[in-house]
């Protein structure tokens, strides 16, 4: 007896793209869409990410999660980020590993080399994001103006210096002037004098004595 069967068609479904899981276990790694003499290539890394390009596959994304998740954020303290801050990052650029595994292309880079560029960016939009820091205001400086007290205590010093220069010998007085007002070194005096450096570094010694007992003699 024959029987007439009508076609059975299956009706249309749609699955929802799966979100990847924290931290999946290891499974076995799903084949990849990839020329088999270019897969020969990959790196493991390389082969979990072109599955989850193209299968979508949540246990390659977890191996990648595994492997990646620890050294970005040893860089992302190492580059000065505080601890909150680098898991922010790395939590971001896990899920843009995610989204944008379809962006990938072994071929340009391997999977290492397109994660860490991810991780750079972010890195690069976070410091632009951050607000400059205000500058402190600066405190007030005390005024550095002498009073009048100053002023007529400077006067004197001058005055008795003065003095006290014009009692020295004009030998001792031109040399402690070229040495201390002039800044001029001993061996230059010398040269200019024509007298022995001997000769200068005496009359400098011996002008400061004198200088010092004449001041102490004139001051108040």
């Amino acid at each position: 007896m024959q029987t007439d069967l009508a076609p059975v068609r299956s009706k249309p479904h749609t699955v929802a793209e799966p979100v990847p899981p924290p931290r999946p276990g290891c499974a076995q790694r799903a084949a990849v869409s990839v020329e088999p003499s270019v897969t020969k290539e990959l790196s493991d890394l390389s082969r979990d990410l072109i599955a989850v390009r193209d299968l979508r596959d949540r246990e390659a994304f977890g191996r990648l999660f595994d492997y990646f998740a620890p050294r970005l954020k040893a860089q992302l303290l190492r580059s000065g980020l505080r601890d909150g801050s680098a898991e922010d990052v790395v939590q971001d650029v896990m899920l843009a590993v995610w989204h944008k595994a379809a962006q990938f292309d072994p071929h340009r880079a391997d999977a290492a080399g397109w994660i860490y560029g991810i991780a750079r960016n972010r890195r690069i939009d976070l410091a632009r994001r951050k607000p400059l820091s205000q500058p402190e205001e600066m405190p007030e400086l005390p005024s550095v103006e002498p009073d009048a007290g100053q002023v007529l205590a400077l006067q004197q010093e001058a005055e008795h210096l003065a003095a006290a220069l014009a009692r020295l010998t004009p030998e001792q007085a031109e040399a402690l002037r070229a040495a201390y007002f002039d800044e001029i070194p001993h061996s230059r005096i010398s040269e200019m004098t024509g007298l022995p450096l001997g000769t200068i570094k005496s009359r400098i010694r011996l002008g400061l004595d004198r200088l010092r007992h004449e001041l102490r003699s004139i001051a108040p």
